[in-house]
């Protein structure tokens, strides 16, 4: 599955940077510099993880983490901040964050600590195989099998696929496909959604995915 990130830094030039380093890692990122602005944005939900600078305009960290876990959000959050000090660290951890780096930081660290709170939230919720009719479709091997037999597909078209999976018998929008398996900052052309669920209808059966007009796509269940 492809995991969405959400960093909140007002540090344009890092954000920016994190951001690029995270999306060649196979993460959809969305980037907020505002603590007002990143408390609601990771309200909406749909994150699988923050990254969560603490000395923010707005809101700070700290308020954004507590506002948060108030609201009964548990979406993992890593706290970054230029401050050291076990002090500052627990009053970071004591706000409801999961993990605390100091900056300056190496980039994989940051990346390692990152996998380590999502293995863990995984261990904790994701089902592994979801079935789906005739389907098996293993998310942790990010394999298709139908009876026997394996289908092959590329790293988006499983993606695709995952999404609908997650919601089958439900109808999911182009938009929640595109925010998920893209990113919401994708300026490209919006119907390289419909040439994907095209490919996965001519390997997984034409039957298999239906177009509700005007909504979205609705993987059939049966």
């Amino acid at each position: 599955m492809r995991m969405r990130l959400l960093i909140v830094e007002d540090e344009k030039r890092l954000a920016v940077s994190l951001a690029r380093g995270l999306t060649a890692e196979g993460f959809a990122v969305d980037v907020v510099h505002d603590g007002l602005e990143g408390l609601h944005r990771a309200s909406e939900g749909g994150y699988d993880l923050v990254i969560l600078d603490i000395m923010l305009p707005g809101m700070n960290g700290y308020r954004v983490c507590s506002h948060l876990r108030a609201a009964g959000h548990e979406v993992p959050i890593l706290m970054l901040t230029a401050k050291d000090g076990e002090y500052d660290e627990a009053e970071g951890l004591d706000t409801g964050a999961d993990d605390y780096l100091t900056k300056p930081f190496s980039y994989v660290v940051l990346v390692a600590r990152v996998r380590a709170l999502l293995r863990r939230r995984g261990a904790k919720t994701a089902a592994p195989v979801l079935t789906v009719g005739p389907l098996r479709i293993d998310t942790a091997a990010r394999r298709v099998i139908r009876g026997d037999d394996e289908i092959p597909l590329t790293a988006k078209e499983f993606a695709v696929l995952e999404q609908l999976a997650l919601r089958a018998g439900q109808v999911v929008s182009k938009a929640e496909i595109l925010e998920h398996v893209w990113d919401f900052a994708y300026d490209g052309d919006p119907n390289i959604v419909e040439v994907y669920v095209s490919t996965l209808r001519r390997k997984l059966g034409a039957a298999t995915i239906r177009t509700v007009r005007g909504a979205g796509y609705r993987l059939e269940a049966k």
